[in-house]
C-alpha cells in the first residue's frame, strides 16, 4: 500500500463562512472520490460544499480483479488504483474524504487505515461492506442500512435550494420565453428493474402525446450519458414537433439541465434515475416518475418513499399541486459535521 505521511495537529475552527480550517489558519483538505459517474460525482460535491471544504477530485481505475471485488478485496490494492488518466494516488492524505460510489468505497476505506485513522472517510451509497469501516455512511432509505454512523436520506443529495434555482434562472433566461406550461422531460438509462427500451419509449411517446394535448406548453428534454445512443437520436428528432428545447451532449451548446430545473412547471423522469428525480423533487414542482410497468427491488422502495412523502404525482393529474422541496443536504451536514466532531475529539485524546 502507499505510504502514510506523518501525524498532524487535527484541532480545526471555522469561518464565519463556514469554511473548514486548521489551527494554523489553513483549509481543511478534502478529496472527493469518483468511479467517473456524474450522479455519484455531484453527491460527494454537493457534501463537500455543504461541510464549507474545497475539494479535490479523484476519478478513480480500479485494475482486476479489484474492479470486480470492490470494496472487499484490499491485498495489494495500492498497486491496482490508479487516477483515469493514469496518474498514482496521491500518498499526501486528506482530513476528509468523500466516496460514492462501489468503485470509490474501496479507496475510502483504505484511506482510514493508511491515514493512520487520521482522515475521516464518508461513504455515500450502500459501500457493501460493514458501515462501521468509514467514519460516516450517507445512504437512501431503500438501501436498508443501519448503524450508529448511518445517516439515512431519502432520495439522492444535492446543492439545489432557492439561491441555486435563481441563479440558473438568470443562466438561462431564453427559457422563460417558451410557452407554459413548460415540462421537463428527463432521461436516464436502462436499469435491471426497469428496461428503458422501444416499449419504454413508445409508451412515453404515448402520454407526453396526450399530455400535450390536454395542456399545450412546450417540453425542456435532458438525457443523460446512461441513455442509449439510439434512444438519444429518436428522442432528438421525435421532441422537434413542439416548442421547446433538447440537450444531449456538448454539440447542443451550454448544458441547460440547471435552467431546465429552474424554470420547468413540471416533470416526468424516467423511473431509473435516482439523482434525477431527487433533483427533480428538490425544485418543488410537480414530478412523475414514468414507470410503464411496475418497478421491483430498490427501485421500487424509492419511489414508494417519494410517493408516500408527498413528492411524486400521477402523470394524468390535470392540476398537480406544487410539492414540498425534497432538501435533505442541510440536515445531512449537519449530522455528518457532528460525526466529524466526535472523529476530531477521539483523534485529539490519542495523539495528546
Amino acid at each position: 500500500m502507499p505510504e502514510a505521511h506523518g501525524s498532524r495537529n487535527q484541532q480545526e475552527r471555522m469561518t464565519g463562512n463556514g469554511i473548514e480550517l486548521n489551527d494554523d489558519g489553513s483549509r481543511e483538505t478534502c478529496w472527493v472520490i469518483s468511479d467517473g459517474a456524474a450522479g455519484n460525482e455531484r453527491q460527494a460535491l454537493a457534501l463537500a460544499q455543504g461541510l464549507g471544504l474545497e475539494a479535490v477530485t479523484i476519478r478513480l481505475r480500479l485494475a482486476r480483479p479489484w474492479r470486480w471485488f470492490a470494496p472487499h478485496l484490499t491485498w495489494l490494492v495500492g498497486s491496482a488504483m490508479r487516477c483515469t488518466d493514469g496518474s498514482r494516488i496521491s500518498t499526501a492524505w486528506p482530513d476528509v474524504a468523500i466516496g460514492c460510489g462501489r468503485t470509490a468505497a474501496l479507496l475510502t476505506r483504505c484511506l482510514r487505515q493508511w491515514s493512520g485513522g487520521r482522515c475521516f472517510t464518508v461513504q455515500i451509497l450502500d459501500p457493501r461492506i460493514a458501515p462501521h469501516r468509514f467514519g460516516a455512511v450517507i445512504a437512501p432509505r431503500h438501501d436498508a442500512l443501519a448503524g450508529d454512523n448511518v445517516i439515512t436520506t431519502l432520495g439522492a443529495i444535492n446543492t439545489i435550494d432557492d439561491a441555486w434555482l435563481a441563479h440558473a434562472r438568470e443562466q438561462f433566461p431564453a427559457l422563460e420565453a417558451l410557452p407554459v406550461p413548460r415540462i421537463a422531460v428527463l432521461v436516464g438509462g436502462p436499469h435491471k428493474a426497469q428496461a428503458l427500451d422501444d416499449d419504454y419509449l413508445e409508451s412515453l411517446k404515448q402520454c407526453l402525446v396526450s399530455l400535450h394535448a390536454r395542456h399545450g406548453g412546450s417540453f425542456l428534454v435532458s438525457t443523460s450519458r446512461r441513455t442509449p445512443p439510439k434512444m438519444r437520436a429518436a428522442l432528438r428528432s421525435w421532441f422537434t414537433q413542439w416548442p421547446g428545447v433538447f440537450w444531449a451532449d456538448r454539440s447542443d451548446g451550454e448544458n441547460s439541465y440547471p435552467g431546465m430545473l429552474a424554470w420547468a412547471d413540471r416533470f416526468v423522469v424516467s423511473a431509473d434515475s435516482v439523482n434525477m428525480i431527487s433533483e427533480a423533487c428538490a425544485t418543488g414542482k410537480p414530478v412523475h416518475a414514468f414507470a410503464p410497468k411496475p418497478v421491483a427491488g430498490k427501485l421500487a422502495r424509492f419511489h414508494d418513499a417519494l410517493r408516500n412523502a408527498g413528492h411524486l404525482c400521477a402523470l394524468d393529474a390535470d392540476a398537480p399541486t406544487a410539492q414540498q422541496p425534497l432538501r435533505e443536504l442541510p440536515e445531512v451536514v449537519q449530522r455528518a459535521r457532528t460525526l466529524w466532531g466526535t472523529h476530531r475529539t477521539a483523534l485529539c485524546e490519542t495523539e495528546s
